[in-house]
């Protein structure tokens, strides 16, 4: 962590005197009185380094470098009256009566900030290669959720038209000023000390990467941010293919689930002429995860068609009857092997021309996977509440969601909120993953889950209510 100004007077023994400059500033430079014309950057303090009285006359002395010495931290081994008046005078600061002699004071602060810029350098160096790998695993969601992570605050990627390309750690309010900031627009920011990076440069600009850290070392936040910029121009340039891969295959599947001989004639169509198929959903604990790039990889070991598209949170496929194990395993061996673990739904096998059941009952699936923390849940396997599910008409089942109605949007769909209470619960209430999932700050997920709270009537401390809006969402997927 870089040292600030008040860490600096600790470590010489020094007493620190005059309130020109934060005892939290960071330091950055320490220079000899004769060296020392300004300082170099404002976020920093730098140390001027000189005797008593040499630093008095130049404070005093008037003009531009004194100053410009006003706004520096004046280092000296003596304290005498006319250094503090000085000081006083000018609105300076200083370290004065500093243990080390006068001779040794520069060296001895050069030595100090050099080994604590080693030190923040090799984490630069660690968290720049850890950037490496999870851009391979994960992409740009991943990359942008270890930022935020390293630099212990949220970081924001938007296109170049100001829409939110990926966040990690951010909510609503943080998503406005990163737009603010970034478009240089005239509003007030609530966030100060916002870092704006540009993803590409002049014409070939692809993105703006916003960050905010809480971190001591700003240098360390903004150097990773560069490199976490330069990661995401590469993926954004090579990535462009997979978008139109994506939304085609997202039409394909719409068909698919639409059913009927118009389902049969595509099928055949993308090779696949088998007369039933299986639905899977898999989903990961974790962002660092690209599970469409994971699933396309098992797919095409397994020899089978990219029968799949990304929903919200999951990836929904469909699989050979056949092969369905051979998907079990890979998804096993990954959890047994990886920290964050998988979890997989699997519906029930249903014909080519019928697939809309099959990718309901997988959907059904992971979301007990998902509550009861199993690698791989089977809609046949499924306890009660499926059960239960699978026998109410549709009267039954209107009754049963109109709870979760007052959480319809003014076009009267479920949106934010539904998805915030399904993935609250489904999460068994842990703050910290839910908000992780939804990538949100744990305060937005709990003002959400409040709103949730005013709109129903129910509590989520009470376990009847909890239940019932379980089984309302339940309901809804069906």
């Amino acid at each position: 962590m870089a040292r600030d100004v008040l860490s600096i007077a600790r470590v010489l023994g020094g007493e620190l005197v005059g309130d020109g400059i934060p005892p939290a500033t960071p330091v950055d430079a320490a220079l000899r009185l004769e060296e020392f014309s300004v300082v170099g950057h404002p976020g920093f303090a730098t140390l001027v380094v000189a005797g008593a009285e040499p630093l008095a006359s130049a404070l005093t002395a008037g003009g531009p470098r004194a100053d410009a010495l006003a706004g520096a931290v004046l280092v000296s081994h003596g304290a005498t009256r006319a250094l503090r008046r000085a000081v006083d005078s000018t609105g300076a600061t200083a370290i004065i009566g500093a243990e080390a002699s006068d001779a040794v004071l520069h060296p001895l602060l050069v030595a100090l900030l050099a080994t604590d810029q080693a030190a923040e350098d090799r984490l630069v160096t660690t968290g720049t290669k850890v950037l490496t790998q999870v851009a391979r695993r994960g992409g740009v969601a991943a990359v942008v959720a270890e930022l935020a992570r390293r630099i212990d605050g949220w970081a924001v990627l938007l296109d170049p038209h100001g829409q939110v390309i990926s966040t990690a750690g951010a909510g609503g309010l943080h998503v406005q000023d990163a737009v603010a900031v970034a478009f240089s627009r005239p509003v007030r920011v609530r966030h100060p000390g916002l870092q704006v990076h540009p993803v590409g440069t002049g014409e070939d600009l692809s993105a703006y990467l916003v960050i905010s850290s809480r971190e001591a070392s700003m240098s360390r936040g903004r150097d990773l941010a560069s490199q976490a910029a330069a990661l995401l121009d590469l993926i954004l340039r090579t990535h462009d293919r997979t978008t139109t891969e994506r939304l085609g295959r997202e039409v394909m599947i719409g068909t698919l689930l639409e059913g009927g001989s118009a389902a049969a004639a595509l099928l055949r169509r993308w090779g696949v002429h088998e007369s039933s198929l299986t639905a899977f959903a898999l989903t990961a604990r974790s962002k660092s995860v690209d599970l469409e790039r994971l699933v396309t990889r098992w797919l095409d070991e397994l020899g089978s068609v990219h029968l799949i598209t990304e929903e919200p949170g999951h990836v929904l496929g469909f699989l050979r009857d056949d092969r369905v194990d051979d998907l079990v395993r890979r998804v096993e061996g990954v959890t047994a092997d990886a920290r964050t673990p998988l979890r997989l739904g699997l519906g029930s096998s249903a014909a080519s021309d019928a697939l809309a059941r099959t990718a309901a009952e997988a959907r059904q699936a992971l979301d007990v996977a998902v509550t009861d923390g199993r690698t791989v849940s089977r809609y046949r396997a499924l306890p009660t509440v499926a059960l239960v599910l699978d026998r109410l008409d549709a009267g039954d089942n209107a009754r049963l969601t109109e709870v979760l109605d007052p959480l319809r949007g003014d076009d009267g769909l479920h949106g934010e909120l539904t998805r915030t209470l399904r993935v609250y619960l489904a999460e068994h209430g842990s703050w910290g993953v839910a908000a992780e999932q939804l990538g949100v700050h744990r305060q937005t997920l709990t003002n959400r889950i409040h709103r949730v709270e005013e709109l129903t009537g129910l509590s989520m401390g009470n376990p009847d209510d909890r239940t019932a809006a379980w089984l309302a969402i339940r309901a809804l997927d069906r």
